[in-house]
């Protein structure tokens, strides 16, 4: 009576891609020992992997014989669906290797108002020059929100002019800025050299809102440096943007300590004046932030590297 072994499909998926290469190498080389080599295995450990996925099954795969090596009906099967696994897990292999290696893709970045609005337009347009399959979309807030941005995962990066505390980011310095005294062409400081400090607090002064990194560096220096509180200027008018603070100094509403980024053309163009302040030099950096977990793929790293 010839007893017949029930394959147990159930334990299809105890075999392991190593016994199905096995199986493979087995059936295409026709020898173990063959096989063995072409694997780097000892022959001993592939026959082990051959054994492993026949006992998993409860039945034979290959025919052993003097004659030489060939597969069992059942062998035959696996065979074939092993063939197109293997073949599958190269294919991704090669997908992932060329993603890998796109330099192109798309980036998510926060950015406070001076870079957001006079710094990254012209970069960005020197990029597309160089790296034309890069694309950014840019979301404008304060230094504070973009901080945020970036921990909520709402943005992959941001660009901001105070270095972040948070532990969880990491930061690079990009760029120098400095802030200046800026006044209408008309004023009657236009053609003042230098002022002191103190002639400051009675003229009319326009501050950014809470919140921006130009209004808490400046804050911070004037405490630190000269021992004067922003309570002590005469302020005239809050605003929500270095763009606004510009156009209110043009239209004379006041005086303001402003990013030189942001008033290079009207400086160029005549509408403003720069006012040097006695003994005052306030230079800042501005800074790149991410997650220090975040996963910088290949165009990443070539926009963080063009921004340097």
């Amino acid at each position: 009576m010839i007893k017949v072994m029930q394959m147990n499909t159930d334990h299809l998926k105890n075999i392991t891609l190593q016994q199905m290469e096995a199986l493979i190498c087995v059936a295409e080389e026709g020898s173990f020992s063959l096989a063995a080599k072409k694997m780097h295995l000892t022959q001993p450990a592939l026959t082990k992997n051959i054994r492993n996925a026949e006992d998993y099954l409860s039945a034979h795969l290959v025919n052993r014989s003097n004659s030489g090596i060939t597969l069992t009906p059942e062998g035959k099967i696996i065979y074939d669906y092993a063939r197109r696994m293997i073949k599958l897990r190269e294919e991704a292999k090669e997908k992932i290797n060329a993603f890998g290696a796109n330099t192109g893709g798309h980036i998510y970045i926060g950015a406070s108002t001076i870079p957001s609005t006079y710094i990254l337009p012209r970069m960005l347009s020197a990029l597309r020059v160089h790296h034309p399959d890069i694309t950014m979309y840019i979301k404008t807030a304060d230094s504070e929100d973009v901080m945020n941005m970036v921990l909520a995962g709402e943005v992959e990066m941001g660009i901001i002019g105070k270095c972040p505390s948070n532990k969880k980011l990491e930061a690079q310095e990009l760029w120098k800025d400095r802030l200046i005294l800026a006044v209408p062409k008309k004023h009657k400081w236009s053609k003042t050299k230098s002022l002191a400090m103190k002639e400051l607090f009675a003229e009319p002064f326009i501050v950014r809102e809470k919140g921006s990194a130009t209004r808490d560096f400046m804050e911070n220096y004037l405490k630190e440096e000269k021992s004067v509180n922003l309570s002590q200027f005469n302020i005239c008018a809050e605003l929500g943007s270095s763009e606004a603070v510009k156009e209110a100094i043009i239209a004379g509403l006041g005086v303001s300590i402003i990013s030189i980024h942001a008033v290079e053309r009207e400086l160029a163009q005549g509408l403003l004046m720069e006012i040097p302040i006695q003994g005052c030099l306030m230079e800042r950096n501005f800074y790149l932030t991410y997650k220090k977990q975040t996963d910088l793929r290949a165009f990443h790293k070539t926009f963080i590297n063009f921004l340097k």
